[in-house]
């Protein structure tokens, strides 16, 4: 009276469980199925958010590159030009130390000569 079609209470049990467990075993690989597709699509919107930074840096590194070339060429226009009034000003100094040489071998000229005077020019 328990046979269903020539199968044992025990028989149809012991399917039962199987088919149970398959079912599990299925509803487990859906859940991992499922997880791995999450962090998949997660990868992928973190691998466009990571090339899109990249492009920003790119961009950021020519600006900086730019900046940096407008810079040197500033300086080295900078560097022209203070060597050029290097040079104008260490010419503006020779000439003054020649001048103030001149000035003061006039002076002791003129010292050496005043003592000569003030006899000469006594009255006699």
């Amino acid at each position: 009276m328990g046979r269903l079609e020539g199968e044992t209470t025990a028989e149809a049990l012991h399917d039962w469980r199987m088919a149970e467990r398959s079912a599990e075993t299925a509803k487990r690989g859906r859940m991992v199925a499922a997880a791995a597709a999450k962090a998949a699509d997660e990868a992928a919107n973190a691998a466009s958010a990571t090339a899109d930074a990249a492009k920003a840096a790119l961009a950021a590194a020519t600006l900086a590159e730019q900046s940096a070339n407008k810079t040197a060429a500033a300086a080295r226009r900078t560097v022209e030009v203070a060597s050029s009034d290097l040079v104008e000003a260490e010419a503006q100094s020779a000439s003054a130390d020649l001048a103030e040489h001149a000035a003061q071998a006039k002076y002791r000229e003129a010292a050496d000569r005043a003592p000569q005077r003030s006899e000469s020019e006594e009255p006699a």
